[in-house]
């Protein structure tokens, strides 16, 4: 088997969504020529917006090759989008499972059979405060070594403005119309890491040259310089509790001096509190 035929479901969910896409949004496509006609291959795309799977979907949908996401197991249960999930072969992922691999041995099975498997190496939405992609999990390098297929890096860009990622209010803003820009460059270049053993270091390497090359197609899509280094969220976590704790042991003898009823030491502030007692917001 060489490629997924599109089948029913997928057939019914291009007639619900494509139509609301295509009204929409603009779309700036490029790249497509990089999806392979045949054969099994692995996608890596970046994510900075709920939209994206959408966006992404509909881009390779046209390429004739139907997507098959790694999607939580929530998104599986009963229901119309349980349903389609699971009728257009869509593979869940069980995140507490403690097996690695075992994770992902449905995309391995999907790629040797000849299908696309699309990868959001983060993990999540990005938490870059600019939107570029942060450091990936080892996920699809590890299908990439084990399946030895092309990885595609995908760039795309443009749904954030219209579904802003973690958004305090969660709301659309669909005018004006925003441009959805999905950008697909050529095969990943793996083979320092092919035949190797899949240690802890050669699946980071093989990770960062994946999220390396999906942060150059997204450059060439934002026509602007990428950072020098990657964000990463746990160690941006990890600082900024470094930099409460001075804070929080300079307040605690002012704290302590106001519940004695005594005078804060010479320089240093008392916080300021609200009528009700509390620190403002």
């Amino acid at each position: 088997m060489s490629r997924r035929k599109i089948g029913f479901w997928y057939r019914l969910a291009a007639v619900i969504a494509k139509p609301l896409l295509l009204l929409l949004f603009k779309r700036d496509w490029r790249g497509m020529e990089n999806i392979p006609a045949s054969g099994g291959f692995i996608v890596v795309v970046n994510h900075n917006s709920y939209l994206d799977p959408l966006s992404y979907a509909h881009f390779q949908y046209n390429t004739g090759r139907v997507p098959r996401f790694l999607a939580k197991v929530s998104l599986f249960g009963r229901g119309f989008v349980g349903a389609v999930m699971r009728g257009t072969g869509q593979i869940p992922v069980y995140r507490e499972s403690a097996d690695a691999i075992g994770a992902f041995r449905a995309a391995v099975e999907a790629v040797n059979k000849g299908e696309c498997v699309v990868f959001y190496p983060e993990g999540t939405l990005t938490r870059d405060p600019e939107l570029w992609p942060m450091e990936g999990k080892t996920g699809a390098a590890r299908v990439a070594l084990l399946t030895r297929a092309p990885v595609i890096p995908v760039a795309q860009w443009g749904a954030h403005e219209a579904v802003p990622p973690y958004a305090k209010r969660k709301r659309l803003r669909l005018f004006p119309r925003k441009t959805l820009r999905v950008r697909a460059g050529k095969p990943v270049d793996l083979s320092a890491f092919l035949d190797r053993e899949p240690t802890a270091e050669v699946l980071r390497g093989t990770t960062d040259a994946l999220m390396d090359a999906i942060t150059a197609e997204l450059a060439d899509l934002r026509g602007e310089p990428a950072p020098q280094e990657r964000y990463d969220h746990r160690k941006a976590v990890a600082e900024r509790r470094r930099t409460r704790r001075p804070a929080a042991a300079e307040a605690a003898p002012d704290a302590q001096a106001e519940q004695e009823g005594q005078a804060a030491p010479p320089g240093q502030d008392r916080p300021r509190t609200s009528a009700a007692g509390e620190e403002p917001a």
